[in-house]
């Protein structure tokens, strides 16, 4: 679309997946900083600032665009320093809530704001998230632009080829209901609520079986709460997995329990495969999921709540299934890739025009 980039990326704590395979097949080849992880690191960090601003004087790019908080504030500090005349941040959720103490929070939302007066723009998945951020003092509004997710939903538009793949590697019946969750195992992902939930759907429907997808430090404390629960058996835990559209295929429902969001990639995947879904309400849920029509926006912390909201779809299969096929309607084009890139494209000519650096049309 008439620009070169490069991607510039740190490493993955421990427990957690990378999109590296993703990068290598499609020909990408990620400039990998070891030291450019989530973590604040007053040893390491300085030393990650000046690699990337070297990189920067190197370089000369246009443009730096600047992706989730640590990485965002180097980069963008970066930038800065070495005179890139465009730097644009983009939040896909924010920290500013349920992840740290007060004292830590505070801490980053000061950061933030002082980020922000270097940022050429920022860049919020929807409305919501924007009222969130600018409530804090964090930006001007005319510093905000509103740009969805956009992914590649070609294998979820294509889900139903792998219909009763998952089930017979997993011996579960095809008449079971089957709810999932695609998620990191974080705190602020909140398990547990699913788990409760799940207990409460198992006494109206005891044929139920619930899959937990995904990895991360809390799986420990999952698996006990899930013994604790009486769930052993009817819970399972799948680890990571990159078949994503297999799994959907064969879910009558999935679920998100989170605590806060930016806009959830795995209720936009389990749409475009046509599986209805219940998440709670926070950070740009509601621009996924219409509520009622292609599933159900619940509150937080209440697995009675999501509870008859899964019983809803997982009793119903023929709604369960129009939801579904509601739900692809909605989030196919608007959250895909090829809108992404455009609306990208179009941001960052429209900036480049403006700073009088290019001619672009």
């Amino acid at each position: 679309m008439g620009f070169l980039t490069e991607l510039v990326a740190g490493r993955e704590s421990p427990g957690e997946g990378n999109m590296l395979p993703l990068a290598a097949a499609n020909g990408v080849e990620p400039v990998i900083i070891p030291a450019l992880g989530r973590e604040l690191s007053p040893l390491r960090d300085p030393a990650v600032l000046l690699t990337l601003y070297s990189r920067f004087r190197r370089l000369r790019p246009d443009v730096v665009c600047t992706h989730m908080s640590k990485a965002g504030a180097v980069g963008r500090v970066a930038a800065w320093l070495a005179r890139v005349p465009v730097r644009v941040h983009t939040f896909h959720g924010h920290v500013f809530s349920g992840h740290f103490s007060p004292a830590k929070t505070r801490f980053f939302v000061e950061l933030e704001k002082r980020l922000a007066r270097i940022s050429t723009r920022i860049i919020v998945l929807g409305e919501r998230q924007q009222r969130e951020i600018t409530a804090l003092g964090v930006g001007r509004p005319e510093q905000f632009v509103q740009v969805p997710l956009g992914l590649d939903l070609s294998a979820f538009l294509a889900a139903e080829k792998h219909s009763g793949e998952l089930r017979k590697e997993l011996a579960i019946p095809q008449d079971a209901p089957l709810a999932a969750i695609v998620a990191r195992l974080v705190p602020i992902k909140n398990h547990a609520v699913f788990l409760r939930a799940a207990k409460l759907v198992c006494g109206s429907l005891p044929a139920a079986r619930f899959l937990i997808v995904g990895d991360g430090p809390e799986r420990r404390g999952l698996e006990a709460l899930t013994e604790q629960l009486g769930l052993k058996g009817r819970v399972i835990f799948l680890g990571f997995r990159d078949d994503l559209p297999r799994i959907y295929a064969d879910c009558d429902a999935t679920a998100l329990s989170s605590d806060n969001e930016g806009m959830p990639v795995a209720l936009i995947e389990s749409l475009a495969a046509a599986t209805p879904t219940v998440a709670t309400d926070v950070g740009e849920t509601r621009e996924v999921i219409r509520d009622g029509e292609s599933g159900f926006v619940v509150p937080p912390s209440d697995p009675e709540a999501l509870a008859a909201a899964l019983l809803e779809l997982l009793r119903s299969p023929e709604r369960a299934k129009q939801m579904g096929l509601a739900g692809r309607r909605h989030v196919y084009p608007r959250f895909s890739i090829e809108r992404l890139a455009a609306d990208t494209a179009g941001l960052y000519r429209s900036l480049l025009q403006e700073k009088g650096y290019c001619e672009c049309q």
